[in-house]
């Protein structure tokens, strides 16, 4: 929402933006039914606020009443006794309000707070089971605002503008049959003075809402300098470059518009404060004055009493009127808030458990690919009619350039993605026939960009396997290679890997990734370029770790290193989504065809040692193959 929305009985918070009219929601029956299903298993609790508001917006309007019984039958009337009643009765019925009220907001707070949680809890559920496509298609920061902001937003919409519905419609219904009971000329004369308060308010509002938002994405092209300029990257560019100077006049520039701005705004809500000051005073004069004249020329029964209470009672219609007169706007921004969640709710989860699942008792990892199609889009087939096998306790290693699918091949297993034609087998079962759960408890990813949470190792270990034992993370930190590391660190794995694991190195990140998927012991192990950003001595260190691995367990491999290929029993070449090759290294690099150009332009590069005979291959210069 923008600057001021929401914000109730301002006069910036009850205009809406071109975008925000832009997006307005349509308001049908339906959706309304469906806001206010979420209240429905709080329905005990809206009653009480309901009386709480009925019984507090009386009470409150109880001391104006009661001040023109203080005055005719105690000031003027010279009676200690009843003034003394009547101050004290005043004293009594405002702070029964005021208890009223706290009650009132406790209620109201808890049902929102709880309706806010139900929410938080089916959006994260939700969206724990949307597929890999729906994060990487849709802008992170809008799935967090839904998380946060948006139903944040449903607190502020339960506690604030239901609320102020129903409170103020009551206030003004009290108020003004408070008003006729006691004088209906003068009644009449309070509701005409209505709208000399609320059109200037209005009026003054607009302007106000105008240099706001003028303000605000000022400010936002601040901020926008502000997080260009002084992070660690921004900062080195403009000192590479020297452009010191020319930043600092931007920024002023900026700065400069952005000050004036806000001096008109601030000015602008002075004048409207004098003409709501000035306008405030206009109606009590009035009354004052007219009903001045029906006690004096026409009504011996109107008192000063009278006067003094249609004049209070006038005071307290004029907020009610005004939030009101805008309630629309804030109706509004409700139902778009809430259509934002729903928008979320109802997109369709593309992953879904079967219904009946399939449940192995013992699951070896042979995986087979009939005839698979896949695209991402309509307009792009990535994966055509790729077919292979790879049998129990062997290993296999995809192979081909940039964008060939390989990558989407490991997705298709685990199912983060789901075959558009074709199937996936996994030991005989289509994937899409076994349970989630077993699926993914059996298949171990090791990927290139390694994502740690910031903890300790420890914690980041358990995460593959929550009842893991000391002696078991010690093992697996061993077979990935990096039980020394963490043994020479003062906290062992106690020690805290920093957010995205920052305070490691990336050969030690992904062997920590490793010794993860090691613990989970799945029956496949996916290695999905788990060496290609890292350094020689890192990767090899990671090598020595995957070596022996995929000798013990079903195993595929992804790499642009060609030591890493070696390893496995199976190679099959990619291209363009088709596997164009397939074999063993010898008669791969023989065939001259795509694996011999990778070869050439890519795995031979910086291999260390061997002898280029050993391959099939004629010697290149420095040729370490």
């Amino acid at each position: 929402m923008p600057p001021g929305a929401g914000r109730h009985g301002g006069p910036g918070g009850h205009y809406m933006t071109d975008e925000e009219l832009a997006r307005a929601p349509k308001i049908t029956a339906e959706l309304v039914k469906r806001v206010f299903s979420y209240l429905k298993p709080y329905w005990k609790q809206l009653i009480l606020v309901l009386l709480c508001i009925a019984l507090s917006s009386v009470a409150g309007l109880m001391p104006s009443i009661l001040t023109g019984k203080i005055i005719d039958e105690g000031l003027i009337g010279r009676d200690l006794k009843l003034l003394i009643i009547y101050i004290t009765a005043s004293f009594l019925v405002t702070l029964l309000a005021s208890l009223i009220g706290v009650a009132e907001s406790y209620i109201n707070n808890w049902i929102a707070q709880h309706i806010t949680f139900d929410m938080r809890n089916m959006m994260y559920s939700h969206l724990q089971h949307m597929s890999q496509r729906f994060f990487t298609s849709n802008n992170q920061g809008d799935i967090i605002t839904r998380m946060t902001s948006d139903i944040d937003g449903v607190e502020s919409v339960i506690t604030n503008t239901f609320k102020s519905i129903l409170s103020n419609s009551i206030t003004l219904i009290f108020a003004l049959t408070a008003m006729f009971q006691k004088n209906w000329i003068l009644a009449i004369l309070g509701i005409v003075v209505i709208p000399l308060f609320v059109i200037p308010t209005r009026r003054a509002g607009r302007t106000r809402w105008t240099l706001t938002n003028e303000a605000q994405a000022c400010n936002d092209e601040v901020n926008g300098i502000l997080n260009e300029t002084l992070s660690v990257s921004g900062q080195l560019l403009v000192k590479l470059f020297g452009k010191e100077d020319e930043e600092y006049e931007r920024y002023r520039s900026v700065n400069n518009k952005m000050i004036k701005l806000n001096i008109r705004e601030r000015m602008a809500g002075r004048w409207f404060f004098m003409v709501l000051q000035t306008v405030t005073n206009i109606g009590p004069m009035l009354l004052y004055l007219v009903g001045g004249i029906l006690m004096m020329k026409y009504d011996s029964t109107l008192t000063v009493g009278d006067i003094t209470v249609l004049v209070a009672l006038l005071g307290k219609t004029y907020m009610p009127v005004n939030s009101l007169l805008n309630i629309q706007v804030d109706w509004m921004r409700a139902m778009a808030l809430f259509s934002r969640i729903f928008a979320y709710y109802d997109m369709e989860v593309e992953i879904e458990n079967p219904k009946q699942p399939m449940i192995l008792p013992r699951m070896t990892g042979r995986i087979e690919f009939k005839h698979v199609d896949f695209s991402y889009d309509k307009e792009r087939q990535i994966l055509k009619d790729v077919s292979f096998k790879l049998e129990a306790g062997k290993s296999m290693a995809i192979v081909g350039p940039s964008g060939s699918g390989k990558s989407t091949i490991i997705n298709l297993i685990p199912r983060i993605y789901d075959v558009c034609a074709g199937s996936v087998l996994f030991d005989g079962v289509d994937v899409r026939k076994l349970s989630l759960k077993q699926l993914r408890k059996n298949v171990g990813v090791v990927s290139q960009e390694t994502y740690l949470f910031n903890g300790t190792i420890r914690d980041n270990l358990l995460y593959a396997s929550p009842n893991a034992t000391e002696d078991e993370m010690i093992e697996a930190c061993k077979k990935a290679n990096i039980y020394d590391f963490i043994q020479n660190q003062e906290k062992g794995l106690d020690t805290m890997v920093g957010n995205r694991g920052l305070k490691l190195s990336g050969g030690e990140k992904q062997r920590i990734s490793i010794a993860r998927v090691l613990l989970k012991d799945p029956r496949l192990l996916i290695f999905d370029e788990a060496t290609s950003a890292l350094d020689s001595i890192s990767e090899q260190k990671i090598q020595d770790a995957i070596d022996p691995i995929i000798k013990e367990r079903t195993s595929i491999l992804i790499a642009h290193r060609l030591s890493t290929i070696l390893a496995a029993d199976m190679i099959y070449v990619l291209k363009d989504g088709e596997i164009v090759e397939s074999g063993q290294h010898k008669e791969l690099v023989r065939k001259g065809g795509v694996y011999t150009e990778l070869y050439e332009t890519q795995f031979r590069q910086g291999e260390p040692g061997g002898n280029p005979d050993d391959y099939g291959m004629a010697p290149f210069p420095s040729d370490e193959y």
